[in-house]
This record gives C-alpha cells, sequence and structure tokens, in this order.
C-alpha cells in the first residue's frame, strides 16, 4: 500500500470497521491512487444491518425538533467544510470543481429542507360521518417511521443524491443503511462523519462499499429491511423490483431527455442555456439533455448558434477554476461513447463538432440528422454527446419526445401558451419543464419518472410520504 494514501474503512454502528479486502480508489481523470476502499463482506452487511434495526426505536423515539436540528448541523458542518467537500466530489468523481461547490450547495439545501420536514409530518381529520354508519366516531391519521431503509446511490451526484436519500429518512425517523457508488465513496463516509458530529444515534446510519450485485442481494433479501431506495440504471432497478419482495420501492433510473425548440423563440437567450443542460459534467446527470428536436424554421440558425456556443467550453483537469468538460467516470465509458457515435455516423448521422477522444477526455459532440433508432437517441448515453433533429408540427414533435422507453423530465420552449400547455398535458414525463431545459431541477420538488425512469418520487416532503406508514385512528365517542 502506497504512503499517504487513505484507507477507507466500512462506518457500522457509529465506529468505522477494518473490513477484510480493500480495493483501490483511482482519480477518474488522471488515474491516480487517491484512496483503499473497504470491501464489505456478508457478514459486514448483515451487522450495518443489524446495527440499523437496533437504532430503529431509539431513533423513531427522537421528538421532531432533535431529528430537526441534527439534520441542521449536518448542513451546517458542510457550509464549514464546503470547499473540502467540493474537492473530495472533484477528485473522486471528476466533476469540474464549479459544479462541484454547485453540488455542496445544493445538499445545504436538500439536508436544510430535510431539517424543516421533519417538523411537519402531520396526518389528518377524516370525516368519519360522510358516510352512514361513520357517525359518532372522531378519526385522524398519523405517520409513523417505517422502519431499516436501504439506500443506494449513484456516482454522478455523490453527495446531493445521498441527501435525498439519507435526509427523508431521517427526517422520518428511519435508520438507513447506505451503499454508494463504488467509484464515489469518499463523499458518502465525509456525510456519515458529520451525522456523527450532530449527535445521530448509533447505527442511525451505516455506510458499506463492495460489489453493488452482493451487497445489493444481501440488503433485498433481508426481512429487517423495510424499503429500498435506489438510483441507477433500468437494468439493475428491474432486478431489484423483482426479488425485493414486499419491500416498499423507490426507484429513479435512466433517461434520455429532449427539450423541443418552437419558433419564434430568442436564440440568444435560450441556447446558453441548452448547452449548459446538454453538457454539464459530461453529460453525467439522469436529467441531462440528449436529444434536441428544432422547428425546420430555425434549425439552420440554431444549429450554428449552439456549435459556437459548445465551442466555448473548456477542457481539462477537474480542479482548474475554469473546467467546463473532464474525464468521464472511467475510460470503459469513453470506449462506448465512442462506439455509439461511430455506429450513429455509419448509419448516416453527420458531426458538427466532437467525436474524438483527447487525453482519456471524450470531446463535446454533437450530432445532426440521427435516426432515432440509434443508441446516441434511443438509450441513455451519460457522455457529452447530443443530437439535434428537426420538427414540422408542436405535434410530430411531442409525438418524437414520446417515442422513448424513459420519461423523467422534457423541457419545451416557446412563446405559444396553447403549445406550452398541450406539451405539459401530452408529453410523458415526469416533469414538464416549460421555457426551460429538463435539466432544472431543485431540491424540494417532486422528482421521478414514468416508464422505464422510474417508479416513486423524491423531493424532501415527497420522500418522507414514501418513507413513512399512514395509520388511522378512530375513537367510537358513543
Amino acid at each position: 500500500m502506497e504512503d499517504n494514501i487513505l484507507k477507507q474503512s466500512l462506518w457500522i454502528g457509529g465506529e468505522y470497521r477494518p473490513a477484510a479486502t480493500y480495493t483501490e480508489l483511482k482519480n477518474p481523470f488522471n488515474l491516480k491512487h487517491i484512496a483503499d476502499i473497504a470491501v464489505a463482506g456478508k457478514d459486514d452487511v448483515l451487522d450495518a444491518i443489524a446495527s440499523a434495526y437496533q437504532a430503529s426505536a431509539k431513533l423513531a423515539a427522537l421528538p421532531a425538533y432533535v431529528r430537526a436540528e441534527i439534520l441542521e448541523k449536518v448542513a451546517g458542518f458542510l457550509k464549514e467544510e464546503r470547499e473540502e467537500c467540493a474537492k473530495i466530489i472533484s477528485q473522486e468523481a471528476a466533476k469540474p470543481i464549479k459544479a462541484a461547490r454547485a453540488e455542496v450547495d445544493r445538499t445545504i439545501m436538500t439536508y436544510t429542507f430535510a431539517s424543516h420536514e421533519a417538523r411537519r409530518i402531520h396526518g389528518e381529520t377524516v370525516p368519519m360521518d360522510a358516510a352512514p354508519g361513520g357517525e359518532g366516531r372522531l378519526a385522524f391519521t398519523v405517520r409513523e417511521p417505517i422502519g431499516v431503509i436501504a439506500a443506494i446511490t449513484p456516482f454522478n451526484f455523490p453527495m446531493n443524491l445521498v441527501a435525498h436519500k439519507v435526509g427523508p429518512a431521517i427526517a422520518a425517523g428511519n435508520p438507513v443503511v447506505l451503499k454508494p457508488a463504488s467509484q464515489t465513496p469518499l463523499s458518502a463516509y465525509k456525510i456519515a462523519e458529520f451525522f456523527h458530529r450532530a449527535g445521530l444515534p448509533h447505527g442511525a446510519l451505516n455506510v458499506v462499499t463492495g460489489s453493488g450485485r452482493s451487497v445489493g442481494d444481501i440488503l433485498m433479501k433481508d426481512d429487517r429491511i423495510k424499503m429500498i431506495t435506489f438510483t441507477g440504471s433500468p437494468e439493475v432497478g428491474r432486478y431489484i423490483r423483482e426479488n425485493s419482495g414486499l419491500k416498499r420501492v423507490t426507484l429513479e433510473l435512466g433517461s434520455n431527455s429532449a427539450v423541443i425548440v418552437d419558433e419564434g423563440v430568442n436564440l440568444e437567450k435560450i441556447i446558453p442555456r441548452i448547452v449548459t443542460g446538454a453538457f454539464s459534467y459530461q453529460g453525467q446527470v439522469c436529467i441531462s439533455i440528449q436529444r434536441i428536436f428544432v422547428h425546420e424554421n430555425l434549425l439552420e440558425a440554431f444549429t450554428e448558434q449552439f456549435i459556437e456556443e459548445v465551442k466555448k467550453l473548456k477542457i481539462g483537469n477537474p480542479l482548474d477554476e475554469d473546467t467546463d468538460i473532464s474525464a468521464l467516470i472511467s475510460r470503459g465509458d469513453v470506449q462506448r461513447t465512442k462506439e455509439w457515435v461511430e455506429e450513429a455516423v455509419a448509419s448516416g448521422a453527420g458531426i458538427k463538432i466532437g467525436g474524438s477522444i483527447t487525453d482519456g477526455i471524450y470531446q463535446p459532440t454533437v450530432l445532426v440528422d440521427v435516426d432515432t433508432s440509434e443508441k446516441v437517441s434511443c438509450e441513455e448515453i451519460f457522455a457529452p454527446v447530443v443530437h439535434i433533429n428537426r420538427f414540422k408540427t408542436m405535434n410530430e414533435a411531442i409525438e418524437m419526445v414520446n417515442d422513448s422507453k424513459y420519461g423523467l423530465q422534457a423541457g419545451i420552449f416557446t412563446d405559444n401558451i396553447h403549445y406550452g400547455l398541450q406539451a405539459a398535458k401530452r408529453l410523458e414525463v415526469g416533469g414538464v419543464m416549460i421555457n426551460d431545459i429538463p435539466t432544472f431541477r431543485v431540491d424540494q420538488m417532486p422528482y421521478g419518472g414514468v416508464k422505464l425512469s422510474g417508479m416513486g418520487r423524491e423531493g424532501i416532503k415527497y420522500a418522507v410520504e414514501e418513507m413513512s406508514e399512514l395509520k388511522l385512528i378512530s375513537f367510537k365517542m358513543e
């Protein structure tokens, strides 16, 4: 083991625990060895579940204001150590430092929202006498913790997507076993330290790293786990759904998000926004713009101006202040992206810019005239690649957006209110952004998709509802 290399152990029961084996963690940009990460064995995972289960009663008994204060403290620690947290994200995920700081800021807001929601979890009165036979009864509902939650998170937002699972779970009084992505575990361990410092009961948050399949299978089969919340690929999401028995499951899966650009819109105003939506964090965002449908009367001007804006993107080391685009999460993803683009070009698509690899970085790429059956269009590419296709009528544009197995979010830019409302009604997605990009998200809004984009909703208030049980209490007064 190299000198000065962090040896990251498991976090179980409020303390670090060594593992039998460790694996190297490398910076995706320069492939530098940055840490040795514990690989959890079966007994480690079972101990994490047992620790969470034992903490269930204590956490559920904590007053709401105490849970809220713990979450507020975590947000405070993030503020104090903002730059360190951003550097952790940048190093383990190759996220440009500007974007990493923005993620930390969003994580602060997410835990802040969670603290607010912890204080206002409530039920409602039920008018029992609205039905014959219900007279003389007073009834109301309460929300109770569901129990141990298994949270499985991806690499692309290693702090904020952890917050979207851990924050509402703690707010609702549920302990968590967290399995972060293998490439980005350091962010999760940092958050565990913050919760420990904030006074969270021991065992209420456990972090186990290792093989997603082996850890996940144990979590799915253990009856002490009452819910699994997962963000990742549709293939893994389907496997979890089919093998979790009667556990509650929330799945945030893939997308190939689209935006419609109607004629008459101000291109100078919207193009920088669309470029941001397509290329932020190398396109490794669940709601990154992958498909752009432009009215035929604007196509030439849009494409020309879009390319000029893409040329402004700075490519390089994620820790450099002016970097916009850096390395994909793995060299394997670079090769996959190259193959998908080459397949599209072989089938008649044109490359307006990009399509090459420099120092392991896939260059920002814009394709035109792409057949919608190509992988770069119908699959989730998760890379800095976008294609521009034309449409004649709004009906045609909406149909092209809906011609997808995914349905997370979509955007439309239009000055025609009727088209905006038509899109809102007809687009088969979980969220419609009118006069904005589908990549827009603030952390208190409901977030989730339809079709292969998943099931259930995130957004703190909505996640708290998913992570709690509704109980009816009825008093017969006569």
